[in-house]
């Protein structure tokens, strides 16, 4: 199924060449949504970019194209407005053909893609002896929405959890830990992952004050990286405890990953450097091998280098990015490397993918992006903290959410003097207000901050997932009421679009195979998010002007369909963005 758009597309650059010669054979046709609905549904503007190239006045040119332009079972005949638009109506007749195609595709006109790629996306990656905090949740619900999209249109993703889980800082704690509670180093779970937390904050004050405590840390590193069976067995349980407790919050908003910590690419630091030495592009600063690059300088306008091995011999982030890169495209296959970090990031990984360009170590036919997020924020436009200034822990923002929707959802049911059993409430508590959260998250512009506010999440109206899901269950409800088997309604139904809220549902429905795709390559899973609020908005207009189960057939099965369409969209959509749909609210 072709979206309207590509179709009108090929159809004008037929024209384009019919009319003017093989030379505008592939011009831009500069199609556009029409600005006012009263106009048609698309305008095409090329006219007035074609007027200087052939000499021709405009509206001469929109002429030509129109006697030469062959969409008759698409639109109703073009019309020339203004200088030379070329204003087109998509005929019923269309809609109606293309509505039922969508209905009975079972992935509603979106077809895999025919050049389907490795996908390697690197998201979420707390730190091992941290617990997660609101910094890791945009990374986590944005990778996962951009891994659920790409999965969708048939790519083979590989979603990388790249842990904090090796380096200095386990060095620092397992040196703390043997003075101030060794049990932890040889007994599982002997601390519970906060006190852990608490500890690694003492030993990063030691650290940072005692010489002595910092060599002994140092020392730890050196017999971590060795092997030495004590400490590497301390490190190991240090790990495993933060891995259940991150796949705890994992678990809850559902999501996968495969773990390929800093101590995965630890074995391979050393042949980059090797690499890089080779090609003569170490350079010793102040005892460390870097390399410069072009374009990237500090504050005072020097040229900024990329350290790869520090002067005492040891490696640094930079090294590890340098090592996962080469492994993704050389061992994984990958085609596409992905990125999900905070924007703070931005520069760091500019520089590691130039210094890797440099290298040769990226094909041409590699792409490899970092896609940019801003901060969680709370209602003082500031960064999201707690009273004490410390970030607000994950797991208690996400039990917050649950408590408040639960209290609103109890409220309700009262007020509606609706009787519920607790299985219900809370699952519905934890559906919508988990989605509460990823849907707050996503509707943004990634690249922006966004103002954190239960208040606004979980309104049952505006642009919010709880406004989603009603209108999902919505359908239910006429489901419910009407007796109806949506699953062999759709075998014989006929489509009929007559009143201008069902068109306009309709030509709605139709632009979900371009969304998603144009998502595919922009990675803004916000676009989705929008085109799921409007639909849920045009839903609601339809709902409330035309009857569905009053209506005589065969209008009763027609809008049944648009219905049944509807909240199959929603799920999709929403399923795309982790976000799973209720039967009832």
């Amino acid at each position: 199924m072709f979206s309207t758009t590509s179709q009108l597309k090929a159809r004008f650059d037929k024209a384009f060449t019919t009319a003017f010669g093989e030379n505008l054979a592939g011009t831009d046709p500069m199609l556009t949504a029409a600005s006012n609905p009263n106009f048609g549904d698309f305008q095409c503007n090329a006219a007035m970019s074609l007027g200087k190239k052939l000499g021709k006045p405009p509206r001469a040119i929109a002429q030509t194209i129109i006697e030469n332009l062959d969409i008759a079972d698409i639109c109703e005949t073009p019309e020339i407005a203004g200088p030379g638009f070329i204003n087109l109506k998509l005929k019923p007749a269309y809609l109606e053909a293309q509505v039922r195609a969508m209905a009975i595709d079972s992935r509603l006109g979106i077809a895999p893609t025919e050049t389907p790629q490795k996908v390697a996306i690197d998201f979420s990656s707390p730190n091992i002896a941290k617990e997660m905090h609101v910094g890791h949740l945009r990374s986590t619900i944005i990778g996962d929405a951009i891994a659920r999209i790409l999965e969708f249109l048939g790519h083979d993703v590989i979603r990388i959890n790249h842990i904090g889980d090796w380096g200095t800082q386990f060095g620092m704690l397992i040196a703390y830990l043997r003075e101030v509670h060794p049990e932890a180093l040889t007994t599982a779970d002997s601390l519970d992952l906060g006190d852990l937390v608490a500890f690694y904050r003492q030993a990063k004050q030691r650290f940072d004050a005692d010489e002595t405590f910092k060599e002994t840390a140092r020392q730890e590193v050196v017999k971590l990286q060795s092997g030495a069976e004590d400490t590497r067995r301390a490190w190991k349980l240090l790990c495993d405890q933060s891995r259940r407790e991150f796949q705890v919050i994992y678990n809850l908003l559902d999501i996968k990953l495969t773990e390929r910590g800093e101590s995965f690419y630890n074995p391979l630091l050393p042949a980059v450097v090797e690499d890089l030495t080779s090609l003569g592009l170490l350079v010793e600063s102040d005892g460390a091998k870097c390399v410069f690059v072009d374009g990237f300088t500090n504050k005072e306008g020097e040229p900024l280098p990329l350290i790869v091995q520090k002067s005492d011999g040891g490696y640094n982030y930079a090294t590890t990015d340098l090592a996962a890169i080469r492994y993704r495209i050389q061992e994984d296959g990958a085609k596409r490397i992905i990125y999900v970090t905070d924007s703070g990031q931005a520069n760091h990984f500019a520089q590691v993918f130039a210094v890797a360009r440099k290298a040769n170590w990226i094909p041409e036919d590699v792409e490899i992006v970092h896609v940019p997020f801003g901060l969680v924020c709370g209602e003082d436009g500031k960064r999201l903290k707690t009273r004490s200034g410390d970030a607000v822990r994950l797991q208690d923002l996400l039990d917050e959410a649950i408590v408040r929707t639960r209290a609103d959802l109890e409220t309700r049911l009262e007020d509606e003097k609706r009787q519920e059993t607790e299985e219900f409430i809370t699952h519905v508590s934890q559906v919508v207000g988990l989605s509460a959260v990823k849907y707050a998250d996503l509707s943004q512009n990634r690249a922006s901050n966004y103002v954190f506010s239960y208040d606004k999440m979980l309104a049952l109206q505006g642009n919010t997932a709880p406004y989603m899901l009603y209108a999902y269950v919505r359908v239910q409800g006429i489901r419910r009421k009407g007796g109806i088997d949506f699953d062999n309604l759709d075998a014989g139904a006929k489509v009929i679009l007559e009143s201008d809220a069902e068109l306009v549902l309709a030509k709605h429905l139709l632009q979900l195979n371009e969304v998603v795709n144009a998502v595919g390559g922009d990675l803004l899973p916000n676009r989705i998010c929008q085109y799921l609020f409007e639909l849920s908005q045009k839903f609601n207009q339809f709902f409330e002007q035309c009857p569905v189960l009053k209506a005589e057939e065969p209008l009763r099965s027609s809008r049944l369909v648009l219905c049944d369409l509807t909240a199959r969209t929603l799920q999709l959509g929403l399923g795309l963005l982790g976000i799973q749909v209720l039967e009832r609210m």
